[in-house]
């Protein structure tokens, strides 16, 4: 796979650039900076209604298109946060694959997954090594192999119920 540094759109560089600007200490005193000015500045426009429509407009222009460059970078660096946890879980071999793509479920199907991991946190209390591993896989199967054992049960049941009736 090629490196793909250099490929990111204009607007993405544009996007991740102005998000970490805005994120930045400079940034907050130069906005703080600009309120305190136009506050001082009140009493030589007697406090006008295009003063504080000057302060109004600004924030709000400045507010709604931030919303949208910040999302734009959020959703990139999610991303890429996503794509580096999928090869994680794919890479272990003891890490369930159910878990890549799990951005992808529902927010019930995500429920359920977070119920397998409540039950493996129980298991993890009752081991006595802090070293004991489970994976949703392997209580899947722990599941499957007393699911099986019990039908063997039933049915050996159910054949001495016949016998003791013939």
């Amino acid at each position: 796979m090629k490196n793909t540094t250099n490929r990111s759109s204009g607007f993405e560089k544009f996007a991740s650039a102005v998000s970490k600007a805005a994120g930045s200490t400079t940034a907050f005193v130069m906005a703080f900076s600009i309120v305190i000015i136009w506050a001082v500045s009140g009493p030589f426009f007697h406090f006008s209604e295009t003063w504080q429509l000057f302060i109004n407009t600004g924030t709000t222009i400045i507010t709604f298109l931030m919303v949208f460059l910040i999302q734009k970078a959020q959703n990139k660096d999610s991303l890429a946060i996503q794509l580096k946890l999928n090869e994680l879980v794919a890479s272990n071999e003891l890490s369930s694959n159910r878990l890549v793509d799990i951005e992808s479920m529902t927010e019930e199907e995500m429920q359920v997954v977070q119920k397998y991991y409540q039950k493996l946190s129980m298991l993890t209390e009752k081991e006595e090594s802090l070293h004991t591993s489970h994976s949703l896989g392997e209580a899947q199967e722990q599941h499957n192999i007393k699911s099986r054992k019990q039908e063997i049960q039933d049915t050996k049941k159910a054949k001495g119920s016949e016998n003791s009736a013939k």
